[in-house]
């Protein structure tokens, strides 16, 4: 049987529960899978074939969730971030060459008009909120088009198609095949021991690779359920944690973080909702902040590392308690993981660029060429991606990153781990939050710069936090200029942001 997300759905008892919601009763997987039936016969009608994509712009909730499921059976699904600008549908509408936009029944947002100039068929989303979570029907606005044919996706054909998050350049398109996204949701599967008693409260943006395969693929791969917050909301996290009583979540660091500021106030919820884990992943995780998560819900925190090209999870750290290495990514879970020269293409023992092999890997980048040639190379039969991230593997096989590549600071050939100074940084006392970055200099070309964000009712000075950096690291690191924000700007996906923050925070000029 070829590993597509249907074959994988048809695995589980159709009385378990798949998809839950506030307020809501439970999607079944024979629910899911009937869901699946229909919403195929839906885009046939409207004229969407199995190689057609499907953009898809819906607030997080159930409906998100089975949405990308279902359509994902049937097409190739686009998730794009809600908060787009007219201008940004434009361009990534006309990027993917999408053929249909999916949209809530009464949503008049930029997505729509964007649509509708570019003259895509808009399908519009009606939620049945009585019903089972998720539960909903697609009906094709004007004219009806000419009906597809049912051919159904193999392992070979493309289920999701992303954008990688560009800096500088313009983003490039990475296309998931159906095999990719089986293999990756196996993978995490194993890494977490991920069973049908195992329910997953999601609280990540459903347009992102972490929420898609970690929360909602890798669950369903393992017969478990996943009940979908409507995003993050740190005030309202455990009021949800109560109500879903999950085993585990998955976050982005500075949500652990926002979690770990309510968590004392809420201790008897964390009491009488007791997780088998909690994991962390797509930034890296300060240890310090493993260790209070740890002692907080005394449960094994697992950081992980993933991204697009991966179709998320390469490296995990062991589950069992105590076995978690803080400042490490774990062992390779899934993929081939091993170092290589950053500009050679031969692997290498030592510090270098972390490279990936394995059938959870894209095949490449869409209509690009160039960006194929500069981050993919064979090396004895073996096709290797380059991440693009810096880092070593120790004795253990355990990943340690030094940062981006692009993101190490070099200070006069001096260069910097922004990572490092974040964790030196983190054990100041007055500290909550903190991200190293660069700013240009006249002589040097790069200098070391922080902002931090202090805890609630503490102070400190930036020439006090200079001085404390300064007794723990060599004098080239530390930060010449401290800023202290009440905010961190991120990005979309809650992540903090290093490249472009020195021009965000009025240190460099835009470029």
């Amino acid at each position: 049987m070829s590993a597509t997300l249907q074959t994988l759905l048809a695995l589980h008892d159709t009385a378990l529960p798949a998809i839950g919601a506030p307020g809501q009763e439970w999607l079944s997987y024979g629910g899911l899978r009937a869901l699946g039936t229909e919403v195929r016969a839906q885009l046939r009608r409207a004229g969407v074939g199995v190689n057609d994509r499907v953009a898809i712009v819906l607030p997080n909730g159930p409906e998100m969730a089975t949405a990308f499921v279902t359509i994902a059976q049937a097409a190739v699904t686009a998730p794009l971030n809600p908060a787009y600008r007219l201008e940004e549908y434009e361009f990534y509408l006309s990027d993917l060459k999408a053929k249909a936009l999916v949209v809530g029944q009464g949503d008049d947002n930029p997505a729509v008009e964007a649509a509708r100039k570019i003259g895509m068929t808009i399908l519009r989303l009606h939620a049945d909120t009585a019903g089972p979570a998720g539960t909903f029907e697609l009906t094709a606005e004007g004219p009806t088009v000419e009906t597809a044919g049912d051919a159904m996706p193999d392992a070979d054909s493309t289920a999701l198609i992303l954008h990688t998050s560009g800096t500088t350049s313009r983003p490039k398109i990475v296309p998931l095949l159906q095999s990719n996204l089986v293999a990756s949701a196996q993978n995490i599967r194993d890494s977490l021991a991920l069973s049908q008693t195992d329910r997953c409260m999601n609280v990540m943006p459903l347009f992102h690779i972490h929420g898609l395969v970690a929360a909602v693929s890798a669950s369903l791969a393992a017969g478990g359920s996943v009940w979908c917050a409507p995003g993050f909301d740190a005030l309202k996290f455990f009021g949800w944690m109560k109500q879903a009583t999950p085993t585990w979540y998955s976050a982005v660091p500075t949500m652990h973080q926002a979690i770990l500021t309510r968590a004392a106030r809420n201790a008897d919820v964390i009491a009488e909702t007791p997780l088998r884990f909690l994991r962390s992943s797509s930034a890296s995780l300060p240890a310090q902040v493993m260790v209070a998560l740890a002692e907080t819900f005394d449960a094994p925190v697992i950081e992980a590392y993933g991204m697009t090209e991966a179709t998320h999870q390469m490296t995990s750290n062991p589950l069992v308690r105590g076995t978690q290495v803080p400042g490490s990514v774990g062992i390779a879970a899934g993929p081939m993981v091993q170092i290589a020269h950053e500009v050679e293409n031969a692997l290498l023992d030592g510090t270098g660029e972390v490279v990936i092999s394995g059938a959870n890997v894209t095949l490449g980048y869409e209509s690009n060429p160039e960006a194929n040639e500069k981050n993919f190379f064979d090396v004895d039969g073996t096709r290797w991606f380059r991440t693009g991230d810096q880092g070593a593997i120790d004795a253990g096989g355990f990943l340690h990153l030094t940062g981006r590549l692009k993101e190490i600071i070099n200070r006069g050939g001096e260069k910097i781990s922004p990572l490092e100074v974040d964790g030196v940084l983190l054990d100041h006392p007055a500290i909550a939050q903190v991200v190293t970055f660069a700013i240009p200099h006249p002589k040097l070309g790069e200098e070391v710069a922080a902002a931090v964000v202090l805890r609630d009712g503490q102070d400190a000075t930036d020439q006090e936090i200079r001085t404390f950096a300064a007794t723990r690291i060599a004098d080239f690191k530390v930060p010449r200029k401290v800023i202290i924000l009440d905010e961190i700007p991120k990005g979309a996906t809650g992540k903090m942001q290093r490249i472009g923050l020195a021009e965000k925070l009025g240190l460099a000029p835009a470029e």
